[in-house]
């Protein structure tokens, strides 16, 4: 459900961009707002969302003049007093772009990038209807286990053929601000075997971006870590003190299973029963364990260890993640 939440809101606010040589005159209609109405150019810094513009509703019609030397992530939104509001995020650029605002059809065109993404917003919102009605279905209480079931492998099914879509529309604009925006919105939807391919095809102005760079940096350590790779090694300590690496118990022609757990880790401590009766099974045929924590405190860590019976070799740097 995190996933489908997310693409919901995705699909609320998908952009849309491109680039041109004379200024820019965005245009608009908002479905709803009366004459007089105002509508707001926004960016948004942190969290918040800042003014930047704005254009009163005249003959149904708003409108934005300027000129923009590069693409710029912006909203359009409209805010008024006992009407619902509205908005979307595009690229501001120089070009004529048309934006429409309504409850259900939000959109931006008018330019070769805007129209691009116009195309991909459109399969979104199509298959974004689709799993709320199925979603609102599901709040029928005469529906059976197996009913319910099925919605809800529709519903999947749905959400997979979305992010399908966001995948194919990263490939394809992948060399201009279109697919990076998807990019950096929608990484963690793709392994390394998705993103690897598309790393040299960045254009070098992201070269300093900071999303960018994190994706970068994070499919150079997905690929170190790839199945078939050889472990990163590292020193920690032992309950008593010892100084360990886990190369002091990895590679020796066991099968060695390596926990990440805390003695603050609910979901962990329920799993350790398993491990218990695993570890009790196999330690003399050729397996391991060996537990890393993610505690600070060595009592806590201590204490954890003898109440839930593990036996299996231990080590930390009592650091939390860092």
């Amino acid at each position: 459900m995190k996933k489908f939440t997310y693409l919901l809101a995705v699909a609320a606010v998908f952009t849309a961009c491109n680039s041109g040589n004379n200024g820019y005159t965005v245009t608009g209609t908002v479905e709803g707002a009366a004459d007089g109405d105002t509508v707001y150019l926004e960016t948004v810094e942190g969290r918040q969302f800042v003014k930047l513009d704005s254009a009163v509703i005249k003959d149904g019609t708003f409108t934005f003049k300027g000129t923009q030397d590069t693409a710029v992530n912006r909203y359009i939104s409209y805010k008024a007093e006992g009407k619902d509001g509205a908005a979307i995020d595009f690229f501001l650029e120089n070009g004529k772009i048309k934006i429409n605002l309504s409850q259900e059809n939000n959109s931006a065109t008018g330019t070769a990038n805007n129209d691009a993404y116009q195309e991909i917003r459109a399969q979104i919102n199509g298959l974004n209807k689709q799993m709320m009605s199925i979603y609102e279905s599901m709040s029928d209480t005469t529906l059976t286990d197996e009913q319910r079931e099925a919605k809800g492998k529709e519903m999947e099914n749905l959400e997979n053929s979305m992010i399908s879509a966001i995948k194919a529309g990263i490939n394809k604009n992948i060399t201009n601000p279109v697919g990076v925006l998807l990019l950096k919105q929608n990484y963690y939807y793709m392994d390394v075997a998705d993103l690897d391919p598309l790393m040299p095809q960045i254009p070098a102005a992201y070269d300093n971006d900071e999303a960018i760079v994190k994706i970068k940096n994070n499919v150079e350590k997905m690929k170190a870590t790839a199945v078939g790779q050889k472990f990163t090694d590292f020193e920690m300590q032992t309950p008593e003190g010892k100084t360990v690496k886990l190369s002091d118990y990895v590679g020796k022609g066991k099968v060695v299973l390596v926990d990440f757990w805390a003695s603050w880790c609910g979901p962990c401590r329920r799993e350790m029963p398993n491990l218990v009766e695993a570890y009790a099974k196999y330690k003399n045929k050729n397996f391991e364990i060996v537990g890393v924590s993610l505690d600070q405190s060595a009592d806590a860590w201590k204490e954890a260890i003898k109440k839930l019976n593990i036996t299996w070799p231990q080590m930390s740097d009592l650091k939390y993640w860092n």
